[in-house]
């Protein structure tokens, strides 16, 4: 052979999450292995009734401390590494009585977890392993001779390789098995890095990093020509990452994206309070209603842009039932996500074998603190997620005129829309569903005058004698820099504005709305999305 293979005489496991370990160890013992274990491994070992030797015999040294200090001694480290061919190496092995450690089976404290279920900040210290970081540092750094494993989805490859090769493993799998090993401990890392900088209230800590595993490998990216995967980091946030898929093709780059931009979005409507449905396309809402029930609001958002609903993502807050299934089956759509699915409806789903059904199992809480990166060349930009939402925030009348009651209330929901739309953004609304959506424009008056062409557009399709934006509401992410975007509004029929305001010409706006007659409401809160 020559993979370089490295026979295992002597294996260490020192485990927190014991799945599988019972039947690795008796499978490695069966090479004729020695077994070697710390703690609850130990006993769990040889309760099984194999043969183990505690760590302690190894190094001399009882384990102390609560258990902080077991396997940080030159017995385990020099055993792991070790460079077998060095002859310096190998009389400090024999002077010292140090002796090899050819395979290190390590699975960490579980700090990520104990975060996630709220423990207090004692317990989540206790559960920052460092004698498994070490250890596995150690043997991933020797890899040439000693094989890690992190996880015990790994278990399988390892025995393979022992009973294809003699009790011996690859330098193939050694190496694959390192990089694996660093990984991890750096999403370890991070994980706990990250946990001190929000206990500690730290904004900008000197360092930062990102961690994740890998759900799954992706077909491709944005494009055919880029590659892509998809990570799952320890924020369990409900939506696309957590959501379990019951049927369709494998997700794509672009549905993960979409999807997570209109489940995101649709966390801004109470299921308690009402039904709604968020379609988007291309990361962007292009139809979004609130309804008695699922299928109401649908056929809401729908009507808002049919045409962009074509191969769209549908988000739904409740339980999809069957009559929302039937609805949404009409047309060609690539996800639907919601928390839940009724049994029929997930068998009218089935009927279209390639669309994808997730069911997330809650809504994310729009109101949640957390953090969003995105890439710049040769950078990270690091922020805090906007948990802004409409009904914490302070709203103040600019006009003569105050808005209605059905007015305040289109005017929460346009603002709750606008906040998921790439800006520039200009959303109509009016009873509660969208007319008419400008994203992404490079002015404020562009997006307004695109929203307005699109209700134009719907009217003709659905053969109406006026665009729904007559007698609407608009609402704009932020201030309008001038007032011909909101002449824009005003023209397109809407009758009540929401914005940020804080413009120097805010009296200029305010001006012209008051001269229109419309009402106008300032946030005093921005919501770009770029």
């Amino acid at each position: 052979m020559t993979d370089h293979p490295r026979r295992v005489t002597r294996a260490l496991l020192s485990v927190s999450d014991k799945i599988g370990l019972i039947e690795f160890s008796r499978a490695l013992a069966a090479h004729g292995i020695e077994l070697v274990s710390t703690g609850g491994t130990a006993k769990a070992i040889a309760a099984a009734g194999l043969a183990v030797k505690d760590v302690s015999e190894l190094t001399g040294f009882p384990e102390m401390m609560d258990g902080r200090v077991k396997t940080l001694h030159p017995k385990v480290h020099g055993g792991l590494l070790a460079i077998r061919g060095n002859a310096e190496h190998a009389d400090a092995m024999k002077t010292h009585g140090i002796a090899p450690i050819d395979l290190l089976v390590v699975n960490l404290y579980p700090f990520e977890a104990t975060v996630d279920k709220g423990a207090g900040y004692e317990d989540c210290i206790e559960n920052i392993d460092i004698g498994g970081p070490a250890m596995i540092r150690a043997a991933a750094k020797n890899h040439d001779d000693v094989a890690v494993v992190v996880e015990a989805a790994d278990y399988q490859a390892v025995l393979d390789e022992l009973a294809a090769n003699k009790g011996a493993t690859t330098l193939t799998l050694r190496r694959r098995l390192a990089a694996k090993a660093y990984a991890r401990t750096a999403a370890y890392d991070a994980a706990i890095s990250n946990w001190f900088a929000n206990e500690l209230k730290t904004e900008a800590p000197d360092f930062r990093a990102f961690g994740g595993r890998l759900i799954q490998a992706l077909r491709y990216g944005e494009n055919p020509h880029q590659t892509a995967a998809f990570y799952r980091t320890p924020d369990k946030r409900p939506g696309v990452a957590t959501a379990r898929q019951l049927q369709g093709k494998e997700l794509s780059y672009n549905n993960i994206n979409d999807t997570d931009a209109a489940y995101e979005c649709l966390g801004e409507f109470d299921a308690a309070r009402t039904a709604a449905v968020v379609i988007v396309k291309h990361a962007n809402p292009c139809g979004v209603a609130e309804g008695v029930d699922l299928v109401s609001a649908y056929r809401k958002a729908l009507a808002c842009d049919s045409t962009s609903a074509f191969g769209g993502i549908v988000a739904l807050n409740r339980t999809l039932d069957a009559d929302a299934a039937r609805a949404i089956t009409e047309i060609f759509t690539e996800v639907i996500i919601a928390p839940d699915a009724t049994e029929e409806a997930i068998a009218i789903v089935a009927t279209k074998k390639n669309l994808r059904l997730l069911l997330a199992g809650a809504l994310p809480d729009p109101r949640t603190v957390g953090l969003t990166a995105k890439t710049v060349a040769g950078g990270l930009l690091v922020q805090s997620r906007d948990n802004a939402v409409v009904d914490g925030m302070t709203l103040k009348v600019a006009t003569k005129r105050a808005p209605t009651d059905a007015e305040m209330r289109d005017l929460k929901f346009a603002f709750r829309v606008a906040k998921h739309v790439k800006s520039n953004t200009i959303v109509y609304a009016k009873d509660l569903a969208t007319v008419g959506i400008g994203a992404g424009q490079m002015s404020r008056v562009d997006s307004a005058r695109i929203a307005a062409r699109k209700a134009q557009d719907a009217a003709d399709e659905l053969k109406l004698a006026a665009p729904m934006t007559r007698g609407s509401v608009v609402a704009s992410d932020a201030f309008f820099p001038f007032a011909d975007g909101l002449l824009v509004a005003i023209e397109a029929g809407a009758t009540a504005v929401i914005q940020p305001g804080g413009s120097i010409r805010d009296d200029e706006v305010i001006k012209a709305a008051d001269d229109a007659g419309i009402a106008m409401v300032f946030t005093g809160v921005r919501h770009f999305r770029h």
